[in-house]
């Protein structure tokens, strides 16, 4: 008997591979016989059905496994295509077939096999499963490919636009710059370079409202010029609003340092905060100033016996934080009075202001102690110690070692020149200061806006 003639393949068409089993030959020519015809669809016409296979229908080899929250183990998504199933523990280890009892199976042409639930460690298994349990993998962008990331890299603008030099700012390459028409450009000098630095920092995002108190022991060390000042550079700079309230419990002179525009103080604000609803209303109650710092004025009349306390305090911050995203407070210089608590309480940020001299500095030191001892060390901790008021000759005292010591307990220290224009003690316009001190407010308020909290502080 010549022996069964081999299926065809690729490397030679009919070719033989040497004697098949008789069960197997028997197998393959009833599925050859009950295979429809290639032709039988063309010969039909459009009535052609294909004939549907009789007996159960063959089970996948993965089943879809439940999902939503409550289930256990790893999302597995089936309806997108190409989607591979993830680590799961119930699917992991080997698999075996086989007749057992109490386990459902189907038959098919090798006889009858069934699933088992598998067990033992899996290499997939030690990895995490991604996305989350529960979520769904819309949420989760798929990576791109190496060749998109290529792609997207070759079209970026800084590659397809010509990268030029920023001009200059100051000195003698500006002077070059606008002598020769624009066409030499040196470049930035470093002190241009530093201040854009700066001034990103100040420009960080900040969601929500940022209150940061001005506090000193002692009086006549510039603690209401800082906050003048700080306020102003930040309104400047920044595209959000900025607000100094005048916390003093006696008469504060806060309201004096930019042009008045309104005689509304504190107290009328909280007389009519029940009709305050949009910030056209809030802003009757306060004056702007050129640099765009508003401020709220504290009690002026001296009739008036009642204190400025803390339920007054914190009732005015709960309506000023609807409508400003950084708001000053100047404090007094008691650290006893009854607003006091409710300053310290709110603050996300101190400010604690010292004078160049010694007691200016033994007044600052005292006050941290008196934090410390109070429940407030984390406070001091995020607090920015600035030295004003420095003059290039101090006389005796070491501004390093005073520096240092305020280095020490506070998050950062900064020095605040001299200037003559804050020794008028008048109105306060940033245009008429002088360079140093311009950039000295600006790393001052660099500071401050480093003590933002991050994105990720307002999702938890």
């Amino acid at each position: 008997m010549k022996p069964n003639a081999g299926p065809a393949n690729h490397a030679g068409e009919g070719e033989d591979f040497g004697p098949r089993p008789l069960t197997s030959a028997l197998e393959e020519d009833a599925l050859t016989d009950s295979a429809p015809h290639p032709d039988a669809a063309l010969a039909a016409g459009p009535n052609y059905a294909e004939p549907v296979p009789s007996g159960p229908l063959p089970r996948p080899y993965v089943e879809q496994l439940p999902s939503g929250p409550h289930r256990q183990g790893p999302y597995v998504d089936t309806t997108q295509s190409g989607s591979q199933p993830y680590a799961d523990p119930a699917l992991s280890g080997p698999h075996h077939y086989g007749d057992q009892s109490g386990q459902s199976g189907h038959s098919g042409p090798h006889g009858q096999y069934a699933e088992q639930t598998p067990s033992g460690p899996h290499p997939l298994q030690q990895q995490p499963s991604y996305p989350p349990t529960g979520y769904p993998q819309q949420q989760y962008p798929q990576a791109l490919h190496p060749r998109q990331r290529t792609n997207a890299d070759e079209l970026s603008s800084a590659k397809l636009i010509k990268q030029t030099k920023r001009p200059p700012q100051s000195g003698w390459r500006k002077a070059v710059f606008v002598a020769s028409g624009h066409l030499l450009n040196v470049g930035e000098s470093p002190a241009d370079v530093q201040r854009r630095e700066l001034i990103t920092r100040v420009n960080q995002p900040l969601r929500g409202c940022y209150k940061i108190a001005m506090l000193s022991l002692k009086g006549g060390v510039g603690k209401t010029t800082t906050t003048t000042t700080l306020g102003s550079t930040f309104s400047s700079l920044r595209g959000d609003r900025v607000i100094a309230v005048d916390a003093n419990p006696d008469r504060g002179t806060l309201s004096q340092k930019i042009p008045l525009e309104t005689t509304a103080t504190v107290r009328h604000l909280l007389r009519d905060a029940d009709r305050i609803h949009r910030y056209v209303d809030i802003r009757a109650y306060t004056s702007q100033g050129p640099s765009r710092l508003e401020v709220l004025a504290s009690e002026q009349d001296p009739a008036v016996s009642e204190a400025f306390s803390e339920d007054d305090y914190r009732r005015t911050v709960a309506l000023l934080e609807h409508f400003y995203n950084i708001v000053l407070t100047d404090c007094g210089t008691g650290l006893m009075h009854s607003a006091m608590k409710g300053v310290l309480d709110i603050a996300d940020a101190l400010v604690i202001v010292s004078s160049g001299s010694v007691d200016g500095a033994r007044s600052a030191s005292a006050t941290l102690d008196w934090l410390d001892v109070h429940g407030y060390r984390d406070l001091v901790a995020r607090s920015v110690a600035v030295i004003n008021s420095v003059r290039p000759r101090a006389g005796s005292v070491d501004l390093d070692k005073l520096a240092q010591h305020f280095g020490a307990r506070c998050r950062a220290v900064c020095r605040i020149p001299f200037d003559a224009h804050l020794e008028e003690g008048a109105e306060i316009e940033l245009d008429r200061l002088g360079p140093p001190t311009r950039l000295a407010l600006l790393e001052l308020a660099a500071t401050v806006a480093d003590g933002f909290p991050s994105e990720f502080y307002y999702m938890r």
